[in-house]
C-alpha cells in the first residue's frame, strides 16, 4: 500500500458522502498525515442497513490522527453546504481539497426508473458536485495547492454505457463533466480531476448491486484513498485528468496490488465505464458465485419488450398511483416460464410504484412463479390467483398477505381489459 508521507497535516479536506465507504476511507487516508476533514454526509442517525455515521466517521478519525467536523449535509441545499464551508472555515481557517464523493445509483431502464429517482441522482450526482464546487472554490482558491477530485468516471460515450441506465450515467457523467470544464476553467490555480476505479470495490453499493458472492471479486476502498492521496501530493499544473486507481498506484511504484485485494488471487470484476461491456461483467459476476442485480434489458426484438406479458406491463405501469402503493406496500417479482418467459417485477412500495422487466429495484417481498401464459390470465382476469396457488399453477415465496393484496390490482386490470 501507499505509505503516509505527511504531506496532508494541517491541509482541511471536504469530503461529501464521507460517513461509509470511499469517502471515509478517503478521509481516513488523509487523517494518518493530521489533515483536518470535513464530514459533509447525511447520516446523523444510525441507518438501518448501512454502516456509519458523521460522528462515527469523525471518531474514526480523530484516533487516526485528524481533527474532524461533522456536519450534517444534503449535498442538493445550498443552505447546508453553505453553513458546512462557513464552518471548515471558521474551525481551520480555509479549505485546501474538495472530494465530491456523495452519489445515487439506480441501474434501471428508461420506463423503469420513476422521476423521482431520476432527480435524485440527478441533484445528488450533478447538481450537487457543480454546487459544492462552486461554494468550495473561492476559499480553494486562497489555498497553496487547491484540488478538487470528484469520484467519476472517464466519459466514455460507447452506447452501451447508456442503454440500460441511462439516467444513471447522465448523472455520473455530470460529475465527469465538471471535471471537464472546471479544469480549464480554473487552469493555473485549481487542480480539478476525476478519480474512478478499475475494478469493483467493496461497498454497501456494490453488495446491493451484486448481491452475495460479489465481495470477493473486489478491492478495498484503501485503493481508491491511497490514489486520492497520490492525486493531492500532485501540483495543480496536474489538471484535467480521468485517473484509475491501479494506473496512477503503479506510476507510485506499487507492484502488489493482492494487498488491496479482498480476496488475494481471486479474479476481479472490472468497473462500469471501461473496456469491457456490461453483458460480461453480469456473466463473470454469476461465474464466480454472485447473484448481479443488473443485467441489460433485452432488445425490442426480444420477448422482454414485445408480446402479450410486455402489452400486460404497459397497462400495468398505467394504473400505478401513489395510493395503491401506499395501501399495498409490497415488491413483487415474477419469474415466468413457458412461450414468454423472464423475469418481471411490480414495486408497490416506493415512491409513486414502477413495474417492467428485470430485476426490482430493491428486494422482492414477494416471488411468483408461474408458466407466463397463466400470468397472463390471472391480470387478465380468467385465472384466480388463489385457485392458481392451490391448483399448483403459481408458486409463491415471501409474504402471502401482500399477495392477497395483488388482487385488488387484477381487480382493476380486468376493468381495463
Amino acid at each position: 500500500m501507499l505509505q503516509n508521507t505527511g504531506k496532508l497535516a494541517g491541509y482541511t479536506i471536504f469530503i461529501t458522502g464521507a460517513s461509509r465507504g470511499i469517502g471515509k476511507a478517503i478521509a481516513l487516508k488523509a487523517a494518518r498525515d493530521g489533515a483536518n476533514v470535513v464530514i459533509a454526509a447525511k447520516t446523523a442517525d444510525p441507518h438501518p442497513k448501512l454502516p456509519g455515521t458523521i460522528y462515527t466517521a469523525a471518531a474514526e478519525i480523530e484516533a487516526a490522527g485528524g481533527k474532524a467536523l461533522p456536519c450534517i449535509v444534503d449535498v442538493r441545499d445550498e443552505k447546508q453546504i453553505n453553513e458546512a464551508v462557513e464552518q471548515a472555515v471558521e474551525k481551520f481557517g480555509g479549505i485546501d481539497i474538495l472530494v465530491n464523493n456523495a452519489s445515487a445509483i439506480n441501474l434501471t431502464g428508461t420506463l423503469e426508473t420513476p422521476m423521482k429517482k431520476v432527480d435524485l441522482m440527478l441533484g445528488i450526482n450533478l447538481r450537487g458536485t457543480y454546487l459544492t464546487s462552486k461554494l468550495c472554490i473561492p476559499h480553494l482558491l486562497k489555498s497553496k495547492n487547491p484540488h478538487i477530485l470528484n469520484l467519476s468516471p472517464p466519459l466514455n460515450l460507447n452506447p452501451i454505457w447508456f442503454k440500460n441506465h441511462t439516467a444513471y450515467t447522465m448523472a455520473k457523467y455530470g460529475m465527469s463533466m465538471c471535471v471537464l470544464g472546471m479544469a480549464e476553467e480554473f487552469r493555473g490555480s485549481i487542480a480539478v480531476n476525476a478519480l474512478w476505479p478499475k475494478t469493483g470495490i467493496q461497498t454497501a453499493a456494490m453488495d446491493m448491486l451484486g448481491g452475495s458472492g460479489i465481495d470477493k471479486q473486489c478491492r478495498k476502498v484503501e485503493i481508491v484513498a491511497d490514489a486520492a492521496y497520490a492525486i493531492f501530493k500532485q501540483p495543480t499544473s496536474f489538471t484535467g485528468q480521468f485517473v484509475i486507481d491501479e494506473d496512477i498506484l503503479k506510476k507510485e511504484g506499487i507492484k502488489d496490488f493482492d494487498v488491496y485485494a479482498v480476496e488475494p488471487g481471486h479474479p476481479l470484476l472490472p468497473d462500469f465505464f471501461l473496456d469491457q461491456q456490461p453483458e460480461d461483467l453480469a456473466r463473470q459476476m454469476e461465474e464466480h458465485g454472485a447473484t448481479p442485480a443488473f443485467k441489460s434489458r433485452k432488445t425490442s426484438a426480444d420477448s422482454a419488450t414485445t408480446g402479450p406479458v410486455s402489452d400486460m406491463f404497459n397497462i400495468i405501469r398505467g394504473l400505478l398511483s401513489s395510493d395503491i402503493v401506499k395501501t399495498t406496500q409490497g415488491v413483487y417479482r415474477f419469474d415466468l416460464s413457458g412461450d414468454h418467459a423472464g423475469v418481471w417485477y411490480i414495486d408497490l412500495k416506493n415512491d409513486a410504484g414502477s413495474a417492467g422487466s428485470g430485476e426490482p429495484p430493491v428486494k422482492a417481498d414477494v416471488v411468483m412463479t408461474l408458466d407466463s401464459s397463466d400470468f397472463i390470465k390471472m391480470f387478465g382476469g380468467r385465472l384466480k390467483p388463489t385457485m392458481a396457488f392451490m391448483s399448483g399453477k403459481l408458486k409463491i415465496k415471501g409474504d402471502m398477505g401482500l399477495a392477497i393484496k395483488l388482487e385488488k390490482m387484477m381487480a382493476m386490470m380486468k376493468s381495463k381489459l
